[in-house]
């Protein structure tokens, strides 16, 4: 049976996980390269497919559907550990 998380995209799921680590929406759209406003594209979308209102029951969605695993089961979403910046750093250091 198709789960309403597996409607969301990669970004979706993304900036769920995000959401659901405490992240603002200016912190989410520097870590996946994008503007505040396409952050809030993706969070009311996730609203609209997962049957939530606000962050907090975003949140509370992904916390009671696996966490953690969320970002880790997608094979193209990095764990927020490996951010732009950081990642950057390391392909620089690597040259």
């Amino acid at each position: 049976m198709m789960q309403p998380r597996d409607q969301l995209t990669a970004k979706e799921i993304r900036v769920a996980t995000l959401v659901w680590e405490g992240l603002t929406n200016r912190e989410i759209a520097k870590i996946i390269g994008t503007t505040e406003q396409v952050v809030k594209n993706y969070l009311r979308t996730a609203f609209d497919k997962l049957g939530v209102w606000s962050r907090l029951e975003l949140a509370l969605y992904v916390a009671n559907h696996g966490g953690a695993s969320w970002a880790s089961s997608q094979a193209d979403i990095k764990p927020h550990a490996e951010t732009e910046p950081q990642a950057a750093r390391l392909a620089y250091a690597g040259r």
